[in-house]
């Protein structure tokens, strides 16, 4: 079924939005200072208007996460990394043998990461920011570095810790020439292989972020304050109306909600505050974090048709928080960003709040390794389109290269967040629309006889995260699928 079937049973459309959406009045929609953006695009939800941002001038941001950078792929390396400086790693890792870029099931080798950062120094252009939303480190890092270095020794661990995160920035930076970097934390950028980053995490890399990533786009002693304090922090670009926040959400997530509750709250208390100082002055908000609100796709599982076991990211009552902060600034958030499930996907936090996440450039979860490019109204500091470029581990390209773009692929122009909206109940009744969005969960690691990214049982799981965040409304919408 072509997307343009769908278009005939318009007046239908909302009989397929999520349960929370289904509630939210067009007056609802059009209240507080979003009003006049909400109502120009409120056809984009209804009537298929896809909003009229395309006359505005516009600009790109190149977004990438989820590198997992894995120094111990080559044994061999290990005594000389260990004794050398971040700045003779290259030279090192150049002399491996290894010398392909790493498979599915895999975190990033030094090839991989060449690879991909010659892929976004190719392709950042006139990005006004480049964003990374976390995970550095691979998969078990403290562990690999203890098998390798005979003896678990912690300081010797957190010093190698220290150097890998240096050099990561450091070629960071080198690829995306003199640009600032926004970030945010991963779950796995910590000392521990268990427990979020702590303070003696923080003090000891908050230099790095600072010197090499965001530079200029924020003061440094208000930075420090935060991000020592609890690995968050705002800064505001050059020459942009705008506030970015980066959040430490892993903090928020199972199991470790309990035990943060008081960093958690003190966190919220500061989004608050700064989310009103930005209103306060005028400016508009894009929002980072690494781990995003809602249900854990793959520790959900169905039995007859049934959900019998779900898994959520966050404890209830931190999303709660978190969510009913967002809704006293309606119209303020223009831009969200999230990550850790290294797959092509997106989340409806709230009517007119959708987050996008990015593909991770680590294979580790059978993805092919991808970043996007995603295209801004000038005016309105919104997303009008993305796209994708990904490096196809099937055929295994000597670069990556461009995947898809959305406006092309959905037939969809106009506002991003208001096209996603009006893409979730497609996703339910239009098969035509279902089959794209499921070809490209894996960023192009399609269907085989010995993988099957989404198979037809699960896909009500996948659905029904889309715009359910809540756990009640979560299983009900995919019990009812």
């Amino acid at each position: 079924m072509s997307p343009y079937a769908s278009k005939k049973n318009q007046g239908t459309l909302l009989k397929g939005l999520p349960r929370q959406l289904i509630g939210f009045s067009r007056r609802d929609f059009l209240k507080g200072s979003a009003g006049a953006v909400f109502g120009l695009c409120l056809g984009s939800l209804i009537g298929g208007c896809g909003g009229s941002s395309n006359s505005n001038p516009t600009f790109p941001v190149l977004v990438f996460t989820d590198v997992h950078f894995n120094p111990f792929y080559d044994p061999t390396l290990f005594p000389y990394l260990k004794a050398a400086d971040p700045e003779q790693w290259t030279t090192i890792f150049q002399g491996s043998g290894i010398t392909a870029p790493s498979v599915w099931g895999e975190d990033a080798n030094y090839p991989l990461l060449a690879l991909a950062l010659a892929g976004i120094k190719r392709n950042v252009r006139a990005s006004r920011m480049v964003i990374f939303t976390g995970d550095i480190l691979g998969h078990y890092f403290s562990t690999k570095f203890y098998a390798l270095n005979g003896s678990n020794d912690q300081i010797a661990m957190q010093a190698f810790t220290d150097k890998t995160i240096a050099f990561f920035t450091k070629q960071v930076r080198a690829a995306v020439g003199t640009v600032s970097i926004m970030f945010v934390l991963g779950n796995a950028d910590s000392y521990s292989l268990i427990l979020p980053p702590d303070a003696n995490f923080f003090g000891s890399t908050a230099g790095f972020y600072y010197s090499q990533f965001l530079q200029s786009a924020a003061d440094q002693s208000t930075f420090l304050a935060t991000f020592n304090s609890g690995g968050y922090y705002s800064a505001e670009p050059e020459e942009m109306n705008l506030v970015v926040i980066g959040l430490n959400t892993y903090e928020f997530s199972q199991p470790f909600g309990i035990l943060f509750s008081t960093e958690i709250d003190t966190q919220l208390a500061w989004l608050d505050a700064t989310l009103a100082s930005a209103q306060a002055r005028g400016k508009k908000v894009w929002l980072l974090m690494h781990v995003p609100p809602g249900a854990l796709y793959p520790n959900c599982v169905m039995t007859n048709g049934q959900l019998t076991t779900t898994k959520m990211m966050w404890y209830a009552q931190h999303q709660t928080k978190f969510l009913n902060i967002l809704a006293k600034y309606p119209g303020l958030i223009t831009f969200t960003l999230g990550a850790h499930t290294h797959m092509d996907e997106y989340r409806i936090m709230l009517p007119g709040i959708t987050m996008e996440i990015t593909p991770g450039i680590t294979p580790y979860f059978n993805n092919n390794p991808a970043f996007k490019i995603f295209t801004f109204s000038e005016s309105t500091l919104m997303a009008t389109d993305y796209t994708i470029l990904n490096y196809d581990l099937a055929s295994a390209p000597p670069i990556f290269s461009d995947y898809y773009t959305f406006s092309t692929v959905y037939f969809m122009q106009g506002f991003l967040n208001m096209n996603r909206m009006e893409l979730c109940p497609l996703l339910r009744t239009d098969s035509w629309v279902q089959t794209k969005y499921r070809e490209r969960y894996y960023s192009g690691h399609a269907t085989s006889n010995t993988f099957n990214p989404i198979p037809d049982e699960n896909w009500p799981i996948y659905w029904a995260g889309i715009g359910n965040m809540d756990e009640t409304s979560f299983v009900t919408a995919v019990n009812t699928y």
